[in-house]
């Protein structure tokens, strides 16, 4: 609900529980939604909890902190939100909000518009999200996609929510990958000059590349530049596809350039000097089992090059020395196993391992025709952002990849997506919110001043108002869980009590007082699913 009134029941209930004389931990209070509306506005199942552990009755239990609860009410400024507080069921304590409780709420918003919404649970702590980080080797793949659509959307919410949030781009613009794929564009580049060429299994055969090579060799690129031309041409693709997405990084942050900079070797110097580096079988070893990790890790190797720990080590550095006391990385699922050494990285020069967050975004599938579509990266057959963004566009691509937990692999429909029909999740949200903006364009009636919203009696009135009031609690679940995914969730939801209240209930041609408040509950609808859109990357459509 709205404006922390879960916040202060939950208060109520530990003040109870302090007064019965009765223990539970801080964490073991939770004060949640019922399943089914009709028993209340908010539950709590401590009488259970509490039940079993001092072996009492559960409903005994909740009908001495009922009374207590509600001669709390009695004093406190919620004897005009909460009507009724009762033991239901086999002892959970449900809580009932009044009427007044949601007209006052609902008229907040439509008063204040997107800004009674917004919340200051990060109080501006500097959080950096890092996200895609996609070697500059090929066009976008449909697991980059979804990444960029799950750290973008995550960026808005914790900005909504008052962090002070930097989107930043880890460019691998070095190394082996970028060696292969200059050779790969030598060696088409001769192709297209007559040569045989038989072409290695490891390289990049795109049909990309062969445009990259004719390029080259149109600006007379040298063999030895062919690595860093081939790489900053595929670069300004990336960068395009992701701003035609609808994301935009703060950041581009270089590898070459934290190699150059000294950060590298500083980093090393500051944990030989902690007594986290050492050598053995001429390699330098990263004392990773110090702080949790399986086994030690080299960071140099015995030739003398660096792994790729060696520059992820100064880069989460460099994050904490540029004032982030919130690390935030998405990474694929094939970096399961490197978490573990980067914890111990940051925790080595004394940061807390939990201001790191690392969330693993699994896979996609794209379907087309019923038939998934395969996918290899050095061959180029694999599906593009570019390629779904031209299918779908950047709405519909956008919403499908948020639509399943970032812990959960994703089918993505292409049919499904590009159907103007309410089988498609965002055309239904999206045309909620354009159905809202034509009915207020259609009222021939000016709002009175005087407006009593208390004539919104009927159930599906009210289940709408609640409905909107509970994106604070999905918002809150989005930040806990790292995970936007609630949020499709919830405008699909909010969506599907509008269009039943709408096809129950005529807007307009209802009398005065009622067709005024209808309309700016209507209005209240159009100005939640308009930020939680906006949240999203999506389009908040005024005509379909």
């Amino acid at each position: 609900m709205h404006k922390n009134i879960q916040e202060d029941i939950t208060a109520l209930v530990t003040a109870a529980l302090a007064k019965a004389k009765l223990r539970l931990a801080p964490e073991e209070i939770i004060i949640d939604f019922p399943t089914d509306n009709r028993f209340g506005d908010f539950t709590t199942n401590i009488a259970l909890k509490l039940g079993k552990l001092i072996r009492r009755p559960p409903r005994d239990v909740a009908a001495e902190l009922v009374e207590i609860i509600q001669r709390e009410i009695a004093e406190s400024e919620l004897k005009d939100s909460v009507s009724l507080v009762k033991v239901e069921g086999s002892g959970f304590i449900n809580f009932y909000l009044a009427p007044g409780y949601f007209y006052d709420q609902l008229g907040k918003i439509i008063t204040e518009g997107k800004e009674a919404l917004r919340l200051d649970t990060g109080k501006g702590k500097k959080v950096l999200i890092e996200f895609v980080s996609a070697n500059p080797t090929g066009s976008l793949s449909v697991a980059h996609a979804r990444q960029a659509a799950v750290g973008d959307c995550l960026a808005n919410i914790l900005s909504f929510l008052g962090f002070n949030v930097q989107r930043e781009y880890y460019l691998n613009d070095e190394g082996n990958q970028i060696n292969i794929l200059g050779r790969s564009v030598e060696l088409r580049r001769r192709e297209l000059a007559g040569e045989r060429i038989e072409f290695p299994e490891n390289y990049y055969q795109g049909d990309y590349i062969y445009d990259i090579a004719k390029e080259a060799d149109k600006q007379k690129i040298k063999d030895a530049e062919l690595g860093d031309f081939a790489a900053d041409h595929i670069l300004k693709i990336i960068k395009q596809e992701l701003s035609d997405f609808g994301v935009d990084f703060d950041c581009w942050y270089s590898q070459k350039g934290l190699a150059k900079s000294g950060k590298i070797e500083e980093s090393f110097s500051q944990l030989k000097e902690k007594g986290f580096l050492y050598e053995q079988d001429g390699a330098t070893w990263f004392k990773s089992t110090a702080f949790g990790d399986d086994k030690d890790r080299v960071v140099i190797k015995s030739d003398g090059s660096q792994t790729y720990l060696a520059p992820d080590i100064a880069y989460h550095q460099d994050k904490y020395k540029r004032g982030f006391s919130w690390l935030i990385n998405l990474w694929g699922p094939d970096h399961h196993g490197y978490i573990n050494r980067i914890k111990a990285s940051i925790e080595a020069f004394g940061h807390s391992p939990e201001s790191l967050s690392v969330i693993i975004v699994q896979l996609a599938t794209i379907f087309r025709n019923g038939t998934p579509i395969q996918m290899s990266t050095r061959r180029g057959q694999y599906i593009t952002l570019r390629e779904i963004l031209d299918e779908v566009g950047a709405d519909a691509s956008r919403f499908f990849f948020l639509m399943r937990r970032t812990s959960s692999h994703l089918d993505f429909d292409l049919e499904v997506a590009k159907k103007q029909s309410a089988e498609n999740p965002v055309y239904y949200v999206q045309y909620a919110h354009a159905r809202i903006c034509s009915i207020l364009r259609s009222a021939d009636i000016r709002l009175k001043e005087d407006l009593d919203l208390s004539v919104l009696a009927e159930k599906e009135e009210l289940d709408l108002i609640k409905k909107m009031l509970e994106l604070e609690a999905v918002l809150n679940v989005c930040l806990i869980n790292r995970d936007p995914y609630p949020l499709t969730v919830y405008l699909q939801e909010l969506s599907e009590s509008f269009h039943k209240f709408y096809d129950l209930h005529r807007v307009l041609g209802q009398g005065a007082a009622l067709t005024c408040a209808r309309l700016e509950l209507i209005k209240g609808v159009k100005i939640v699913l308009s930020c939680g859109l906006e949240l999203l990357g999506v389009a908040r459509p005024e005509k379909m």
